[in-house]
């Protein structure tokens, strides 16, 4: 693959992943999530299922300890998310979502599938699924982060 062509898949990837975040975002906020960002649902795809510490959520998004917990800070403020003593470790405290910060999930899952049923109009079930595999292949793992 020549430069050119690496250059204008590596457009068309992040022209895609940054659409879908817009889309996904502008979706919660029109389903009455108000003040969300993309940053918080990066966030709630770590706090989810069983919640994760300042300092696990920091390494996920790629931030420091103190940005990850001025951005918890906010979620607990807003009612999204609350902290709770630990099971395993005394020290630290769990962030975990609410049942607001639930909802706000599922709001995200329900407009993340608009989307993607719109790019299986264009492009068939089939080749939608072979992209999922694919990209799935190629960052198999996350974390997924934002674009600071």
């Amino acid at each position: 693959m020549q430069n050119s062509e690496a250059m204008a898949l590596s457009a068309a990837l992040l022209a895609a992943a940054g659409e879908l975040t817009q889309r996904i975002n502008e979706g919660v906020v029109a389903r009455g999530f108000e003040g969300m960002r993309p940053a918080h649902g990066f966030a709630f795809t770590r706090l989810a299922p069983d919640g994760a510490t300042v300092t696990e959520l920091a390494a996920h998004l790629g931030v420091t300890k103190q940005a990850a917990s001025q951005l918890v800070d906010e979620v607990v403020r807003k009612g999204y998310a609350e902290r709770r003593d630990h099971p395993g470790d005394a020290r630290a405290r769990l962030i975990v979502l609410t049942e607001r910060g639930w909802a706000c999930t599922r709001a995200a899952e329900e407009v993340a599938a608009e989307v993607v049923g719109e790019w299986v109009e264009l492009l068939g079930e089939g080749e939608v699924r072979v992209l999922g595999r694919h990209l799935a292949r190629i960052a198999p793992y996350g974390p997924i982060r934002p674009a600071w």
